[in-house]
């Protein structure tokens, strides 16, 4: 399901201007893990924990921490049993409003699951009690026969539906197009649509992650892969009034870059943090960070992307709290790290694998500083 190879030299010199971290990564469990994915609760008697979920050989690890996340403990493991060999790439979302019978507060996990030439789904499962037992939901997406169905993720539009977004390679008009599906209860699914499924049939759009910002916007940050120039594998962003409406589903985006043309290449993966204005700061992460000239740039493994507005523009880099300056395009070094700010919005505590001594792939944490506030 991944691109091209990549193959660089990565420097290993830090930007001088970005944040020193605040602390030593430190390994969450010793175990196989990767695919990290990360939120804080906002609700319920778990306000203000972290919650990370994980992915080792087939199982499905969630970790908590309180609400300053100095440590995180496993207080759960899940196998979904509707595949006999594979689970990947799956995201962790907290109830904002009731969904048919779910209250406020419930915790939710969706991932791909299966092989293709299992059928691959989209499988959500459910937590009532901040993380610690779980329960299969519904499938919310399938991929036609040997095609694939990668990279779920969930939001609540405007109108209070759930909507699972997915990369679906499985339409005979596209190499992988994003697509949604909605319902009212959790449980009763929609059809397919199309929501970023650009013209060139060999372009692959997928990884898409939606967050609602705090003027109310909906906001989806994406990659597009197989370009044949230099931008092979790039982060983009659209905006929608109310989560339902993205625009055409033709379009690109916007190419999320620095005043000094750098981008992300692969996985990108996006959290929010206060930052005393309206609009609040978007934080990217991504596998690769690349110069204008589409090179691995010194900083890759090594930097996340800040705005001040929302995500619309303005991008500058910072520090990232877990370093993997061996970051290339492959399922375990920086593959979509991920992060959650501290309650004040002053430093953002981040997740990312990499390989170990024996072959194995493990992820760590740690925690760097935010800029000061704008103004």
């Amino acid at each position: 399901m991944r691109r091209l190879i990549i193959t660089a030299f990565v420097a290993a010199t830090l930007i001088a201007s970005q944040a020193p971290a605040l602390a030593n990564p430190a390994v969450l469990t010793g175990e196989e893990s990767r695919y990290p994915h990360a939120i804080r609760l906002e609700h319920g008697p778990g306000r203000g924990s972290i919650l990370v979920a994980l992915h080792g050989n087939h199982v499905v690890d969630v970790l908590r921490a309180n609400r300053t996340g100095k440590k995180f403990r496993k207080v759960a493991s899940f196998v979904d049993t509707a595949s006999a060999h594979a689970s990947c790439c799956g995201h962790l979302y907290e109830l904002p409003s009731q969904v048919g019978d779910m209250p406020v507060g419930t915790v939710l996990w969706v991932g791909s699951v299966g092989y293709k030439e299992e059928t691959l789904k989209a499988r959500i499962w459910r937590s009532q009690d901040a993380g610690e037992t779980w329960q299969y939901l519904s499938e919310c997406a399938r991929a036609r026969p040997q095609g694939g169905l990668w990279e779920p993720d969930l939001s609540v539009d405007a109108l209070g539906r759930l909507n699972c977004y997915f990369a679906d390679e499985s339409d005979s008009a596209h190499s992988q197009y994003i697509g949604r599906t909605v319902s009212a209860d959790g449980v009763t699914w929609s059809a397919k649509e199309k929501i970023v499924a650009v013209r060139q049939k060999g372009l692959r759009p997928g990884m898409a992650q939606v967050k609602r910002l705090p003027t109310g916007r909906y906001y989806m940050m994406y990659e597009i892969c197989a370009q044949p120039n230099q931008y092979f594998c790039e982060a983009y962003h659209r905006t929608s009034q109310d989560g339902v409406s993205w625009g055409d589903p033709a379009w690109s985006g916007t190419r999320p870059i620095t005043k000094d043309g750098k981008y992300f290449a692969h996985t990108p993966s996006i959290t929010l943090a206060p930052n005393g204005t309206p609009e609040g700061r978007v934080i990217l992460m991504g596998q690769m960070l690349m110069n204008a000239s589409g090179k691995v740039d010194a900083g890759n493994g090594r930097t996340v992307f800040v705005s001040e507005n929302g995500g619309r523009d303005g991008w500058y880099e910072v520090a990232a709290p877990v370093p993997v300056p061996g970051a290339r395009d492959n399922s375990c070094p920086n593959y979509h790290p991920s992060g959650v700010a501290s309650l004040d919005g002053r430093s953002l505590i981040g997740f990312a694998s990499d390989y170990v001594a024996n072959g194995g792939c493990h992820t760590s944490w740690a925690t760097s500083s935010l800029p000061p506030f704008p103004g």
